[in-house]
């Protein structure tokens, strides 16, 4: 039954993610109609939409990656240290595969390597 819900959930998230992308990429092709003479002052916006477009696809991946793990057996089962997700944080992020700990520790080396 939970793996039903968990389907179900994910699911509805991947068709918002879907819309959304789709809604983005007509945003874009609008902001692209300009007379090349006038210059484009939509550059910074479509900048943005671009940049949160990407976001989106990433997080479809994200969803499909989870989906694929609720076949296999193994949605919310972190990767990194084998525990279970808290199932509160799967609440917030269907699609993490990640505990709290895991990603924290990774997004700390992280800030290191930055900082080096």
């Amino acid at each position: 039954m939970a793996r039903d819900q968990e389907r179900k959930r994910l699911e509805h998230e991947r068709r918002i993610v879907e819309q959304e992308i789709e809604r983005l990429k007509k945003a874009i092709q609008a902001e692209t109609e300009f007379e090349p003479e006038d210059g484009d002052p939509d550059l910074l916006e479509r900048e943005k939409s671009v940049s949160l477009l990407r976001s989106f696809e990433a997080r479809l991946n994200e969803i499909i990656d989870a989906l694929n793990t609720l076949d296999q057996g193994t949605y919310g089962i972190c990767e990194r240290c084998g525990q279970p997700i808290d199932p509160e944080r799967l609440k917030i992020m269907p699609e993490t595969r990640l505990c709290v700990t895991c990603k924290a520790e990774i997004e700390r080396q992280s800030r290191r390597r930055s900082a080096m």
